[in-house]
């Protein structure tokens, strides 16, 4: 495992998880070995080369268990080449923006100055009605949320394959 990357991720309703699949696809493509794995599968990173760890994002919160996953893994990480991305804002223009650039919850900076991530990328989220509950459309209806599938998938690729680049330096 060596020379393999490994990406994992935490989706509540499978927008992240096809953006996970999609960053895998991008590098199995450009050459390099990936293994993508839901975070509750993912275990020990120290194994492999680099590591693609994404979230979705409800409310600026990324989900517990890949939040458990990076401090519990905090060392091992360190020491490999890593990067991070998060799914969740809705809506037209930049997601950085868009999040006035907050972009990795405040509880988890001692966490990404430890890691020192090469990059640490907001995606647009898949709100679209059909992935949610009644209570959550009900929610998103509140808060004026648009319900739609704002995912940039060419703004996906080019970051997989900058990190493809990265990784075949």
């Amino acid at each position: 495992m060596a020379d393999k990357v490994l990406v994992t991720y935490s989706s509540k309703h499978g927008a992240t998880a096809e953006i996970a699949e999609k960053i895998g696809e991008i590098l199995k493509a450009t050459g390099l070995e990936a293994d993508v794995k839901d975070v509750k599968q993912a275990g020990d990173p120290s194994g492999y080369k680099a590591a693609v760890v994404g979230s979705a994002a409800y409310m600026g919160r990324w989900r517990g268990d890949i939040v458990k996953y990076l401090k519990n893994n905090t060392a091992k990480l360190a020491g490999m080449p890593v990067w991070l991305f998060m799914s969740g804002p809705s809506g037209k223009g930049d997601p950085t923006e868009l999040l006035k650039g907050v972009i990795y919850p405040p509880g988890l900076k001692p966490v990404i100055d430890a890691v020192k991530p090469r990059d640490v990328k907001p995606f647009h989220g898949d709100t679209s009605a059909s992935r949610f509950s009644g209570w959550e459309k009900w929610i998103m209806k509140r808060v004026g949320s648009d319900a739609d599938d704002f995912r940039d998938w060419n703004m996906i690729t080019e970051w997989a394959q900058n990190i493809a680049g990265e990784l075949k330096k």
